[in-house]
């Protein structure tokens, strides 16, 4: 599986595409791209490698990851698939967009399909599987790949960080548990794509993040 990354909007948020080289079928992850040009960004790519976008998949559904999904889901025509429990937070958009003096703008996308712990993805032959993580949001997911050795944490866990939990339904102590339990067990050697920030490899996390 082929990963690229994109620094959208003004947080900046990881966008990531994901491909399979062979069948050409790929997934977009987090689509938080705010402005026309980052729009055309990511269209220009999907063109250029001549690829199929399958999969409008979320992290979660904070305002910053959210930006692009009706664009994403227009042109291409797929659904977003996160997590239900993260449903709520879509009709808050406009509302977390005013705490941070950004301008809302474009429509809210709703979820066309849910994500559950568990579920998998296929893109060509290979597998990307959803691993509960709340605690960021409720809904927190991640997305591993795990013949590719990679994971996509989105604002779980971060290089040396985590994700933080005084936005609603934010739970300290349930992220810790849930990165614990379904990230830090993972191969040491595996890749983590965050939602910001620079990667790193849950080995690195698992021994020197100071707030494990």
């Amino acid at each position: 599986m082929k990963i690229t990354r994109f620094y959208f909007n003004m947080l900046p948020v990881n966008c990531y595409v994901l491909w399979n080289d062979n069948s050409r079928e790929c997934a977009i992850v987090d689509a938080g791209c705010y402005y026309t040009k980052e729009e055309e960004t990511l269209a220009r790519f999907i063109s250029d490698n001549q690829l199929t976008v399958k999969y409008l998949l979320a992290t979660h559904l904070h305002f910053d990851h959210c930006f692009g999904n009706a664009f994403v889901a227009q042109k291409y025509g797929v659904s977003l698939c996160a997590s239900q429990a993260d449903e709520f937070l879509l009709q808050l958009m406009p509302q977390q967009c005013q705490a941070f003096g950004i301008p809302f703008k474009g429509k809210i996308e709703p979820i066309g399909q849910y994500i559950d712990h568990g579920d998998t993805f296929v893109l060509g032959q290979e597998e990307i599987r959803a691993i509960a993580v709340p605690g960021h949001s409720p809904g927190s997911l991640a997305f591993y790949v795990p013949e590719s050795g990679f994971v996509l944490t989105g604002d779980a866990l971060f290089q040396l960080s985590i994700g933080r939990t005084d936005f609603p339904g934010g739970n300290h102590r349930q992220l810790i548990e849930s990165i614990h339990k379904n990230l830090l067990t993972l191969p040491s050697e595996t890749v983590v794509y965050p939602g910001h920030g620079p990667e790193t490899e849950i080995g690195i996390e698992r021994t020197e993040n100071p707030f494990l």
